[in-house]
């Protein structure tokens, strides 16, 4: 863990402790959306990860596409969502991809030793 992120995670704990029942609730709200229900989890991951190219948050987007691939997207499902994406913003939507298309390259390539990205990981 570099010395950021141990920072970042001791101020998430002590914020934890003075605000317990708003703090960690994104995290709460992650595991109950994005299990499996009547819509697989990998369907809904691919959709927060559209959701993150049209927002434009590269960890989301990052976090998201690892995610779902963990829960074993295959490329030709993460291609319609990025068509999706694409479609509905246009020449910055492709941009955008990209940065999706570049994660999913990066899973595939990854070793077990490779850290896992995290967007937001509280």
């Amino acid at each position: 863990m570099n010395q950021v992120t141990k920072v970042e995670s001791e101020l998430f704990v002590e914020l934890r402790k003075v605000s317990p029942k708003v703090t960690g609730g994104l995290m709460r709200m992650r595991q109950e959306a994005y299990c499996d229900g009547a819509v697989a989890a990998k369907y809904k991951l691919l959709t927060a990860m559209a959701i993150s190219i049209a927002i434009r948050c590269e960890p989301c987007i990052r976090a998201y596409v690892q995610m779902a691939y963990d829960r074993g997207i295959t490329q030709e499902e993460l291609v319609e969502f990025l068509e999706v994406a694409m479609t509905m913003q246009g020449c910055p939507g492709e941009e955008w991809a990209l940065k999706a298309w570049s994660a999913y390259k990066d899973c595939r390539s990854a070793t077990s030793a490779d850290p896992v990205a995290s967007c937001c990981s509280h």
